[in-house]
This record gives C-alpha cells, sequence and structure tokens, in this order.
C-alpha cells in the first residue's frame, strides 16, 4: 500500500505483481477492494494497480469543494506517471468506466486495452432535452437528504427508486455484496458522497469513434435497461469494441459473478497484442 502526493491531497493506491499493467478503477462510493476478485486472479500474470480515488476508501477527502471525471481522470493519469506505466490495460466499474472512457477519449491509442464493468455514459443514464440537465439536477434534494439521514440511508433511498423505476435488482443480486458495497458507502462523508455525485451527474460523455483500443464492456442480466443500451453503445462506437451479459448478476457484474467475469477478462486479454 502506498500514497501518491498531490497538489490538494494523497492518493492512495496497491500494486503488485510483474507484468502488462493491469489497472483497476472502481464504482461510486466504493473503493479499490471492489475489485478484490480479479487481483486475486490476475496478480500472477500482470503488474494490478487499484487505486481509491478521491472521496473514497483510504484516500478519503481532498480540498477541492467540487469534484468531475476530468479530475478523476487527471489523478489516473499522474498515478500511471507516477508508476512509470505504458500501454496500460484499464479496468473500469460504473463511475470508474466514466474515468476510463475520459482516458480513452483523451489518448485513444495509448491504452493496450479497456474492460468496462457496469458501464455508464452519463447520470441520468437516459439523454434529457438540450441544456435541461442543470436545471432538472438533484444535486439539491441529495445534499438535503445527506444533511437529514447521511450516505448510507441516501444511497439505499437511490437503490429502491432504481429499483422501483427497472424492476431490477440492480446493484447486486448477492447478499454479501450488497452488504460489501454498503460498508463501504458507510466510510464516505456527507460532504464527499455530494462531491462524488455531482461529477457522476455532471459528465458529459465523449463520442469515442476515434478511439481504437480493444474494448470489452461487460455487464449482468439485472442491470437497469437504460445502462446497458449506453453499455452496447460504447461496445458500437469504439473501433474495436465487444458487449457481454453475464446472467445472475447486477450492476456489480464483477463481484456477482467473479469466475465469469475473470473468464472473459482472461479471454480478451489473452487477444490483446504483448505490451
Amino acid at each position: 500500500m502506498a500514497e501518491l502526493p498531490l497538489e490538494n491531497g494523497a492518493l492512495w493506491y496497491d500494486a503488485r505483481g510483474d507484468g502488462p499493467p493491469l489497472v483497476f478503477v472502481h464504482g461510486g462510493w466504493m473503493n479499490g477492494r471492489a475489485w478484490r476478485p480479479q487481483v486475486e486472479r490476475f496478480a500472477a500474470d500482470y503488474r494490478t494497480v487499484t487505486l481509491d480515488v478521491r472521496g473514497h476508501g483510504r484516500t478519503g477527502a481532498t480540498d477541492p469543494d467540487r469534484y468531475s471525471i476530468d479530475l478523476f481522470t487527471d489523478d489516473l493519469e499522474a498515478l500511471l506517471e507516477h508508476l512509470d506505466l505504458e500501454r496500460p490495460i484499464l479496468c473500469g466499474l460504473s463511475l470508474g468506466s466514466m474515468v476510463v472512457q475520459r482516458y480513452l477519449d483523451r489518448h485513444p491509442e495509448r491504452a493496450a486495452g479497456a474492460i468496462l464493468g457496469g458501464a455508464v455514459r452519463s447520470m441520468p443514464p437516459v439523454e434529457l432535452p438540450p441544456g435541461t440537465k442543470p436545471f432538472l439536477s438533484p444535486l439539491p434534494g441529495i445534499a438535503a437528504s445527506l444533511s437529514m439521514v447521511g450516505p448510507e440511508t441516501t444511497f439505499r433511498s437511490m437503490l429502491c427508486s432504481i429499483r422501483a423505476a427497472t424492476g431490477e435488482q440492480w446493484l447486486s443480486v448477492d447478499p454479501r455484496v450488497r452488504a460489501d458495497a454498503m460498508e463501504a458507502v458507510g466510510d464516505v462523508s456527507r460532504a464527499e458522497f455530494r462531491k462524488v455525485f455531482g461529477a457522476l451527474y455532471r459528465f458529459e460523455p465523449p463520442a469515442l469513434t476515434h478511439v481504437e483500443t480493444p474494448t470489452l464492456v461487460v455487464h449482468g442480466d439485472q442491470e437497469a435497461p437504460p445502462v446497458k443500451r449506453q453499455g452496447r453503445e460504447i461496445a458500437a462506437e469504439v473501433d474495436d469494441g465487444a458487449w457481454l451479459e453475464l446472467p445472475g448478476s447486477g450492476h456489480l457484474v464483477n463481484q456477482d459473478r467473479p469466475r465469469a467475469f475473470n473468464d472473459a477478462g482472461a479471454s480478451f486479454l489473452d487477444r490483446l497484442s504483448p505490451t
């Protein structure tokens, strides 16, 4: 475990193993442990790197009052430079998939590959009329909920809303995975939860038609249908993309079906050019 000093905080990360770099970016209100099944599977053959995005886990709070996916991507770039990792294979889950998309947009040929679990392009995952998004922002309501009941109850309320709208299990079909996710949410402060939500909501997805990085997008069958559609769009938009749905899994597909996710990832990695 180590820390990378930033201008306004410090980024916690963990690097292990040798071989081609395999870098994992977790989802919103989680931490690097969300990728534990994949690190255990691939650390023998790859240099695996996990990080806690600012506002999360051991990294915790940092000074800026406003976060963005661009800021999180700046941090990822700083970590890759710090570790001198060239041609990384980037794995992003949910919020982490947004970070990887932004990285690919900036550097369409620099990554050796990308695996996106529970990939989402925008929050909400539906197209809104142009110019209306700032006026429809749920941020005031989220801030009020956080001040009254805190992050865990606010997050549970969000889950209930998604399940009511989609009829799917959504987050996870495994009670243990859901419990671990809620524990991670409990480690996030009210202020940091608000800043992370703001980063998710304000993100404007880039067009990825110029991206040549081989990309695998994986969703669970219990994922929200609009998110699945966005995943298919990502896979279709990049030059070399594929989309896979795993049965018996939700948004946290890499944890609900770790063996199937790892097998799909291994097959994808096997076809990449050596780095």
